[in-house]
């Protein structure tokens, strides 16, 4: 299977293209001071970034013996992680952003004080999660830079700490019990957003006119959108999830469990549809082309036969919808390409440092540059809105963070063993892909629980680096009812 994940097409062109900009990246002496990438899986390695933290946490940790500290957080709630990154990862398409927020905030005090206790434990740190904590930095001081700090203030404390939920992730499953926790609490909660969106579907739900142009696709009359208040927000979190289900069902041994996880990939799959959501579709094949060709190539053919045999059977309206891609008839794309007319105008003027992040500071600013009086809370695009928010460094540690994770991912794949292990890389790697996909004609982080979900698998993502470790684990641990199977 590895030879045949190696000769792919795609694999080898990704491959090459991220080593080739990684190389040339990390030849900077200057990057090279700062982060180090030689030690990747903690953060004692020679960088400055690495040595500073071990320093930090050495003192942290006298300071907590000589008062005591350790002897009062030692096994309380406060110093278990896992307990509050689960539920952040499984609630949060359903529970309030602040909820979500309360949650996170309290894994990473957990994440701190597990840190400080247990002074001999590693701390796991993948090459991706440097380029996440200079992202973290650079959002922090253009929160500051902003045309309208106070108005800021509350998108930057919000993104600050989603954006950190991929180092508490990273640390707080240790364990194959505790993945396979995480995957399966996550995938219900996926199931159950969709069912929720296909009771909109047969049932009405309230909806913005500006959705869909009516001249155009009349026959839409629902746009599902679940819990997350916009059908393209609800089929930004299905792309991180689909695949993630995908995996469960070529991982799964045994008819029960393959059954069960067809079923919720097909339930998250039919909701995408009826989401309507065309930059959704286009991220959703390119996930699963990316999923199936890495997996096996020779799903290539199954591929084509797949995408025929969807034209010849898909109802008129979803053709219709597809179809129209790139059309400037469209009042829905005639008016993002208005706005990205707009945002780059602007960007002439505020390249270097952003506008700031939080839509009180896009407001302030976009109004003089609007292009045709189009009117807008954000870019409609991920990449030119990170730009705006913090200038061209915040955009360039973003791009290359997307580099870096793609490297490791493609490292990974190429050189795991356990063909578990190597499924559910190849699955973070398809979620990335597809999200960054439906990001071009979208700002997807524009809704804080979606944005932190997705920071939320950069850190599964690393996880799922070093899953091979808990391949015992993995092996006896059972959620439907099967008879435990020793591992060969």
């Amino acid at each position: 299977m590895i030879e045949i994940v190696k000769s792919s097409l795609i694999f080898r062109f990704i491959f090459s293209l991220c080593e080739k900009i990684g190389n040339q990246w990390r030849s900077s002496k200057i990057i090279r001071a700062f982060l180090n990438m030689k030690d990747e899986d903690s953060l004692t390695g020679a960088s400055i970034f690495g040595k500073i933290g071990v320093k930090l946490r050495n003192i942290l940790s006298t300071i907590f013996k000589t008062l005591r500290f350790d002897k009062i957080f030692n096994g309380s709630l406060l110093a278990r992680p896992f307990l509050w990154m689960l539920p952040a990862m499984a609630l949060a398409p359903i529970i309030p952003t602040m909820i979500l927020f309360g949650l996170i905030s309290a894994g990473g005090i957990a994440t701190f004080i597990q840190m400080v206790i247990h002074r001999d434990k590693t701390l796991e740190s993948a090459p991706v999660n440097r380029y996440v904590l200079l992202y973290a930095v650079m959002y922090i001081i253009a929160t500051f830079m902003s045309v309208s700090v106070k108005g800021s203030l509350l998108p930057g404390l919000l993104t600050t700490v989603f954006v950190m939920s991929a180092f508490f992730v990273e640390n707080s499953i240790d364990s194959g019990y505790k993945l396979k926790a995480v995957i399966f609490a996550m995938i219900c909660a996926g199931v159950l957003v969709s069912l929720y969106g296909f009771y909109q579907y047969l049932f009405g739900a309230a909806g913005s006119n500006a959705w869909v142009d009516e001249d155009m696709f009349s026959g839409i009359g629902v746009r599902v959108y679940s819990t997350l208040q916009n059908p393209n927000v609800l089929s930004e979190y299905l792309l991180l999830i689909i695949p993630l289900s995908a995996a469960c069902f070529f991982s799964a041994d045994g008819l029960l469990k393959k059954s069960f996880y067809f079923c919720t990939s097909g339930i998250m799959c039919a909701c995408m549809l009826l989401t309507f959501s065309r930059a959704g579709w286009l991220g959703l094949i390119f996930a699963v082309v990316l999923f199936l060709i890495l997996l096996d190539r020779r799903f290539i053919i199954l591929i084509v036969l797949g995408m025929f045999a969807v034209i010849a059977m898909a109802p008129d309206i979803i053709v219709e919808r597809f179809s129209s891609i790139g059309n400037m008839s469209d009042g829905s794309t005639s008016y993002r390409v208005a706005i990205w007319m707009g945002t780059i105008a602007m960007l002439k003027d505020y390249w270097l440092t952003g506008i700031g992040p939080g839509t009180e500071a896009f407001n302030d600013v976009y109004p003089a540059y609007s292009f045709n009086t189009a009117t807008a809370q954000h870019s409609h695009n991920l990449f030119l809105q990170l730009f705006c928010d913090g200038g061209l460094c915040l955009f360039v540690i973003f791009v290359l963070m997307i580099i870096v994770f793609a490297r490791m991912m493609c490292t990974a794949i190429s050189k795991e063993q356990n063909r578990t292990a190597r499924i559910f890389q190849i699955s973070s790697l398809a979620s990335i892909g597809g999200f960054l996909v439906q990001s071009m004609a979208d700002h997807s982080f524009y809704n804080y629980r979606v944005m932190c979900l997705f920071w939320i698998f950069i850190g599964l993502s690393a996880v799922f680096r070093r899953m091979g470790r808990y391949s015992h684990e993995l092996a006896e641990c059972k959620f439907l009812s099967e008879r435990k199977k020793s591992v060969q």
